[in-house]
């Protein structure tokens, strides 16, 4: 399954601007870097995959309605899975985005 490239297109319209940031097309979706980094990733599956900090309180609606992503039957640490339709509004793509970009950016540049 191709990538969402109206999700993607959102995506370039808020940090398309910022320093350090690129594209690089993997794991079957559309990664955003940031300093060399992965910070999010339009899935090939659908949604959006996203770096997160780990002490990412789950108590938060938002974060609640992710999932860990799992790759090869294996639970990626840092990783979570957005739905879709949990992206519907500029702000809950937003809140995502701001999370996996500052994670990245938390990170040793590659």
């Amino acid at each position: 399954m191709a990538y969402d490239v109206q999700l993607a297109g959102r995506i370039r319209d808020l940090v398309g601007g910022e320093p350090g940031v690129g594209e690089k097309q993997m794991i079957g979706g559309l990664a955003v870097l940031v300093v060399g980094t992965m910070a999010v990733s339009v899935s090939g599956e659908g949604g959006l995959l996203v770096r997160i900090d780990p002490a990412l309180d789950e108590s938060d609606e938002r974060a609640a309605r992710a999932r860990p992503f799992e790759m090869g039957g294996r639970r990626m640490s840092g990783w979570r899975h957005v739905d879709a339709e949990a992206l519907a509004t500029d702000e809950e793509l937003r809140w995502w985005v701001d999370r996996g970009v500052a994670r990245a950016r938390s990170l040793p540049p590659r």
